[in-house]
């Protein structure tokens, strides 16, 4: 997969070494490199690109603000000597946050996450092992074969996996990532909670066991639980 990026920094020496980065990363096409968001607010328009490496502090228009206004299929990947925006970030979808001064092993990394997300997006649902989701200032890549079981919390949701004792925190809707779930793998089975089918093991009194957690099955589901365990018998 060959990725498209653009370079926004106001320091020529950190463009410089971001431009270089880019240019022996094999996957990585440079379409356009700014010294100002003004400036790329221009041109970026004429010339799309899929992945964004943004400086956040500058003149005039700073990076969050311009991030804004970029097209919702770039992917950007904020560049600061400032950890105190990281959180702002996240509120912006950002797909990863480097630190300045980056290394060429931090800037592939975050290339590469790219590159997953990239491929991604692009599968069916019913193709997908992975997904990501906004969790801890980052998006993050969950396996779907981990899941258990997906809880729904206002605007936000917990994804419980079987490796983690700790929920994934995600600023997402319930109904937003059962789209992105292959329905042959996921059940609905009641309006806050989403199940792996493979991971049902015991129904007790109208709700699925998982170790000493229960997820609740509301009446309004339970023929759809029902039809499931009819055709796995």
């Amino acid at each position: 997969m060959n990725i498209r990026c653009a370079l926004v920094d106001d320091e020529p020496l950190a463009l410089s070494l971001l431009e270089s980065y880019v240019n022996k990363t094999s996957f990585l096409q440079l379409a356009g490199k700014y010294t100002s968001a003004v400036q790329a607010m221009e041109e970026l328009p004429k010339h799309p690109v899929d992945l964004l490496f943004l400086d956040i502090q500058m003149p005039e228009l700073n990076g969050l603000e311009f991030s804004k206004m970029v097209d919702t299929h770039t992917r950007i990947v904020f560049t600061t000597a400032f950890g105190q925006y990281a959180l702002d970030g996240y509120r912006v979808n950002a797909l990863d946050y480097l630190l300045k001064p980056i290394s060429y092993v931090e800037f592939l990394e975050a290339a590469n996450k790219a590159v997953q997300w990239f491929e991604l997006v692009q599968k069916k649902p019913e193709e997908r092992e992975s997904i990501f989701v906004k969790s801890d200032y980052k998006l993050v890549q969950v396996e779907l074969r981990k899941i258990t079981y997906i809880q729904g919390l206002k605007d936000y949701i917990k994804i419980y996996t079987e490796d983690n004792s700790k929920p994934i925190l995600s600023l997402m809707g319930l109904k937003s990532i059962e789209n992105l779930l292959p329905p042959s793998h996921f059940i609905r089975v009641h309006r806050s909670y989403i199940v792996q089918k493979d991971k049902i093991r015991v129904i007790d009194h109208g709700r699925i066991v998982f170790g000493k957690s229960h997820v609740p099955i509301s009446d309004s589901y339970k023929r759809i639980v029902q039809n499931f365990v009819d055709e796995m018998s």
